[in-house]
């Protein structure tokens, strides 16, 4: 049977052997990938991943709410990417595709198996765009990408966003709106410049 946070919590208040193994376990790949499409290198997200756990085996004990832990590790996630972001250790120095942005992509792109029903013609402009809405996402402000990330593509609620960033509901929706907004302002531009098509 799966233990729950609580239980999970607990037992590394109780320094049980395996317990932070088991937290690692749990979280440690969701972490990765939030690292990962945030800051957009593999290298930043194994760092921002480090951090992560380092903050969070410091801070653990100490954490009341149980029912909170998932947008804690989120809000500690967050931080460790702004910060590498501040100190502009971290540029991005390639575009992330889309299948690293797409939730369950683990370690980066995904092997695609092409549909032999499709044609070359739709598998490029499938191609193009992606490569649009990718470079979109990843020209977006880091505040506004954060948010984005964590809302659509970790499926996490507005609530355990604004719990994670240490906002207001109202201030999470206005920033997923903006970013949102962006994307589709990005992408009709690039597309009116085009003669609309990608």
């Amino acid at each position: 049977m799966l233990e729950t946070d609580a239980q999970l919590l607990e037992r590394i208040r109780r320094d049980d052997p395996g317990a932070f193994e088991a937290f690692v376990d749990r979280y440690g790949d969701r972490v990765y990938r939030f690292g990962l499409r945030v800051c957009g290198h593999r290298e930043d997200a194994k760092d921002v991943l480090q951090e992560t756990l380092i903050q969070s085996y410091k801070a653990l004990r100490n954490l009341e709410h149980p029912e909170a832990l998932r947008s804690w590790l989120y809000r500690v996630a967050s931080n460790a990417c702004l910060m590498m972001r501040r100190k502009g250790k971290h540029e991005p120095e390639r575009e992330l595709s889309l299948a690293e942005l797409a939730p369950g992509a683990d370690d980066g792109p995904v092997a695609e198996i092409p549909d032999p029903g499709e044609l070359p013609d739709a598998q490029l402009e499938r191609a193009r765009w992606q490569a649009l809405v990718q470079e979109a996402v990843g020209d977006l402000p880091a505040h506004y990408r954060i948010v984005l990330v964590m809302r659509d593509m970790e499926q996490l609620s507005t609530q355990e966003v604004a719990d994670a960033l240490g906002l207001d509901i109202s201030a999470v929706k206005m920033r997923l709106h903006r970013a949102r907004l962006k994307v589709r302002q990005r992408l009709e531009q690039t597309l009116r410049g085009r003669g609309a098509r990608p």
